[in-house]
């Protein structure tokens, strides 16, 4: 089945605009979205949908729904993915990334792992988290530097993806970690790179929509919590994710553009998790939260 992308072309201040309306209607689901710029010179840009080519008919009706009120005059565009072996592909052009104490890499270079590098095993694959990723990158970072700081005695990982995130974390810290995701899929790409690494115990991977498992209560309340999903589900669940906070704990936050930070510092300001410090990596910021003091 071929995979083909739906897009809209537009300006780069409206292309946020039209991610933000994809989001709200795909936030949840199992597509890929994203911006990208076209030409710098006459400010074109491109907000897309990737999805299969027999969801097309169902995908674009909703994507022309949640247009027609703000973008009534919107082209909805196609164009067809060329079948590439996308993983090895990628591969190609991987290189390690350090990111604090982590060194995260491919299985074609182990031999970049220096004797002090914390090693994160991950080949690129089908669930997002190489590292390379500025949002993976600054997450691993913050993780790094919150576990120096504070004493840990359980944590969340909130969308694992590959799983990168609970890998690292506890491959620095001996405590359990509960890490879930929407999509069964990236759970077990999940379980394969927590094996791959050499994880046999105390990384629990469940998949679970949101806080909708109990998981969450036999597992928590959590000392950390990672998020590394987009901004605005994760401003939307800013109120279950405070719940599931211990007193005291921290909360990891990332996905975000840069311009979108404020708005989500105001959503967790409101349920009491305090800034604590931003990192800035390629147009994308990682929030560190606490709560209480």
């Amino acid at each position: 089945m071929s995979e083909i992308r739906l897009y809209v072309s537009t300006t780069e201040k409206d292309a946020e605009r039209i991610l933000d309306i994809f989001t709200d209607i795909f936030g949840e689901e199992d597509y890929a979205l994203g911006t990208t710029e076209v030409d710098e010179k006459r400010d074109l840009w491109e907000a897309s949908v990737y999805l299969m080519a027999d969801e097309e008919e169902e995908v674009r009706q909703r994507m022309s729904d949640g247009l027609a009120p703000a973008f009534p005059q919107a082209l909805i565009e196609r164009e067809v993915i060329p079948d590439v072996d996308w993983i090895a592909k990628s591969l190609e052009g991987l290189k390690p990334v350090r990111a604090g104490r982590f060194l995260v890499h491919g299985s074609h270079d182990r031999d970049k792992v220096r004797p002090n590098d914390v090693s994160i095993e991950i080949d690129a694959g089908q669930a997002f988290g190489t590292g390379h990723h500025g949002t993976t990158a600054g997450c691993l970072e913050m993780i790094d530097a919150v576990a120096r700081a504070r004493p840990i005695r359980n944590a969340l990982d909130l969308g694992t993806g590959s799983g990168v995130l609970a890998i690292g974390l506890r491959k620095i810290r001996n405590i359990p970690i509960l890490a879930t995701d929407i999509d069964p899929v990236a759970v077990r790409v999940a379980q394969e790179n927590v094996r791959r690494n050499g994880i046999v115990s105390g990384l629990r991977l469940v998949t679970a929509p949101g806080f909708h498992s109990p998981a969450f209560r036999q597992e928590g309340p959590f000392d950390l919590i990672t998020a590394n999903i987009l901004a605005r589900p994760l401003m939307r669940m800013a109120p279950q994710l405070a719940a599931n906070v211990a007193s005291g704990g921290s909360v990891i936050l990332s996905g975000i553009l840069a311009e979108q930070r404020w708005k989500v510092l105001a959503a967790y300001n409101a349920v009491h998790l305090r800034h604590v410090h931003t990192l800035w990596r390629n147009g994308w910021v990682t929030i560190h939260l606490r709560q209480g003091q």
